[in-house]
């Protein structure tokens, strides 16, 4: 399993990879799955972008998740020298997720971390359009981010 990061240099000191490479971890060893993930930190105008390119929604966003289902994905960065299976991209707005972490009164590394285990679990099938998928994803969310020693969300 390989964990990739794509970040400008401006972000990567107000980012822990290590804690958002254990969160990924966790993601994919209670989900029993193997495969190589890349996290990419951005800026709002590039979420903004892809989230209107794809999701038809106007405006940045704290996370996105693009899995990597088959050969005709053309948005995943694989890592190079990989073996293993590709499961996708988690996309994350840094600017969009410090002012979130902010309101919401989280470290900045905690409301990461978060990102990252729901974006994981985006990446494995995990979806919230209905109340049931809600609560199943929340449910793993916060047993992962209790193991994280990282405070659960409310429902």
């Amino acid at each position: 399993m390989t964990i990739e990061f794509d970040m400008p240099p401006e972000f990567q000191t107000l980012v822990d990879t290590g804690l958002l490479e254990q969160a990924a971890q966790c993601v994919l060893a209670a989900e029993r799955a193997d495969g190589d993930v890349t996290i990419v930190i951005t800026n709002d105008e590039t979420v903004a972008e892809l989230n209107q390119q794809f999701l038809g929604k106007e405006g940045p966003t704290d996370v996105l998740s693009f899995p990597a289902v088959d050969d005709s994905t053309d948005f995943a960065l694989p890592p190079e020298e990989s073996t293993s299976l590709y499961l996708g991209d988690i996309i994350i707005a840094l600017p969009f997720t410090q002012r979130q972490a902010q309101q919401l009164g989280r470290p900045l590394k905690e409301e990461l971390a978060l990102l990252v285990v729901h974006g994981a679990l985006h990446l494995l099938g995990y979806d919230h359009a209905t109340p049931e998928e809600k609560d199943e994803m929340w449910k793993k969310q916060n047993a992962i981010l209790s193991g994280l020693g990282i405070a659960p969300l409310p429902g």
